[in-house]
């Protein structure tokens, strides 16, 4: 499955949010988190995703009330 990464403001979420996230279950759009990095003095959060494609990022992201600065399709070192 494609690997996407994609960077927002925390916002309200809290560590212990974006934690419990990182153990979610796949979403109505297929996406799965892969990794999660933040970074509260400075507002961001990092979401390494696998998903489908783009758009269903973008809508994982939606459907949180969430809008993404960008996301970048990448590859992984890792298996």
């Amino acid at each position: 499955m494609p690997k996407f990464i994609d960077t927002h403001p925390m916002g309200k979420l809290t560590p212990a949010q974006l934690k419990h996230l990182q153990s979610a279950a796949k979403d109505e759009f297929g996406v799965t988190h892969h990794d999660i990095l933040f970074n509260e003095k400075e507002d961001r959060v990092y979401c390494v995703l696998d998903a489908p494609d783009r758009k269903s990022v973008e809508k994982h992201h939606q459907h949180a009330g969430i809008e993404c600065e960008w996301v970048r399709e990448v590859e992984s070192t890792r298996t």
